[in-house]
């Protein structure tokens, strides 16, 4: 098909891509290859076409809420379905095909209170996808290999479980890439960025933060209590070291003096320990208020890792480790810190979404993660 030679046109071109020496755009530190990047982003732009299933019932789909931690999939939905660069018509002309629906709205609408069961959810998708193959020939063709899903509700990846193909086959963007649970697939799945949108009209709102001769505070964290890594995180430093600011929740004599957005700007390191699951928000606020992030959560596949380097403007440490999560810290020379902050800096604009989608912003990361992944899977003969 005319598509799929399209496809392997691309890939090649990607693989002879000329180097980059300097774009103003992009900041090469932050990059695995910057030059890979750019020229698999420009065929992205030329080339790509998606077409989006009208198919499913309201408000399971084509229904993005725009606040919460589980944001990004309604973010992604109401921009995607607003696009006109991308999206299609005619799906004869599509690379891509668009799964609209909404994890969180099946979780609101569809789970039993106290059941403890995805199952109502996992059947909807079930049914739904069978659906969509009975109808149109273009799942049949690929076995649901060029479809997508975006989804970040914590349940999303389990909830695909009664489908062989789509929890198989399909790309899934969801928050919860834990590599572990054998559902995620490593350079084919997509790591979706959590952000936590509190102000939908706004969601740029109060972003920037301090210099890091001002932030006074070694490293932060304030949440709930819930998975195995935050207990941990707790018991070995709340209270027990004034550099270390670990709260189970912000007391409120504190947040009174200092707001918990006030910490995040304050503070060297922001600690994003994965709750139940292996994702946190914390990672993109910290991004947001230029605190480096400090990612706890093993099994963690992190957003864009496909072409972003996550070593120049975050750490990694490793569960096992948390004892020693001070000396780990401490052992960041300061030249070697006002670089990583500097750097997330500059990477924030690949994290923001934006009323209408800017180049290189979120929305863009995300549908090139999509594409890019979609490549790595198509034969160059």
């Amino acid at each position: 098909m005319q598509t799929d030679l399209q496809l392997i046109h691309a890939k090649k071109a990607i693989a002879g891509a000329p180097v980059v020496l300097h774009d103003p755009d992009l900041y090469a530190p932050l990059f695995l290859n910057v030059s890979v990047f750019k020229r698999s982003y420009k065929m992205m732009e030329r080339i790509l076409k998606v077409y989006i299933y009208e198919d499913g019932p309201k408000p399971l789909c084509h229904t993005p809420q725009l606040d919460g931690i589980y944001a990004s999939e309604g973010w992604f939905m109401k921009l995607m379905e607003e696009n006109t660069q991308f999206v299609v018509k005619d799906p004869n002309k599509a690379h891509l095909f668009y799964l609209p629906y909404s994890s969180r709205q099946l979780r609101t609408q569809l789970y039993v209170a106290g059941s403890r069961s995805m199952k109502p959810l996992s059947i909807f998708l079930r049914d739904y996808v069978n659906s969509i193959s009975a109808k149109y020939p273009f799942w049949n063709r690929t076995r649901g290999a060029d479809h997508f899903l975006v989804a970040c509700h914590d349940w999303a990846t389990y909830t695909t479980n009664l489908h062989e193909e789509l929890r198989k086959n399909t790309i899934k963007v969801v928050c919860n890439a834990d590599v572990s649970e054998g559902v995620f697939v490593r350079g084919k799945d997509v790591s979706l960025a959590e952000t936590y949108v509190r102000t939908p009209n706004s969601p740029r709102k109060a972003i920037g933060g301090r210099p890091a001769s001002r932030r006074s505070i070694l490293a932060f964290f304030a949440g709930q209590m819930h998975g195995r890594v935050r207990p941990i995180l707790l018991r070995h430093w709340r209270r027990r070291d004034r550099d270390m600011r670990i709260y189970e929740v912000l007391p409120d004599e504190i947040a009174a003096k200092m707001s918990y957005i006030e910490h995040m700007k304050s503070s060297k390191f922001c600690i994003c320990p994965m709750g139940y699951e292996v994702n946190s928000p914390r990672i993109v606020e910290a991004i947001y208020y230029d605190c480096v992030p400090v990612i706890i959560a093993d099994n963690f596949v992190l957003p864009f890792q496909e072409v972003l380097d996550w070593s120049a403007f975050s750490v990694v440490v490793a569960e096992k480790d948390i004892p020693s999560l001070k000396e780990i810290l401490l052992g960041i020379s300061g030249r070697r810190y006002v670089r990583m902050q500097t750097n997330v800096r500059r990477l924030r604009k690949h994290f923001l979404w934006n009323d209408k989608p800017v180049k290189y912003d979120l929305f863009h990361m995300i549908l090139h993660s999509i594409w890019f992944n979609r490549l790595n899977h198509v034969h160059v003969r």
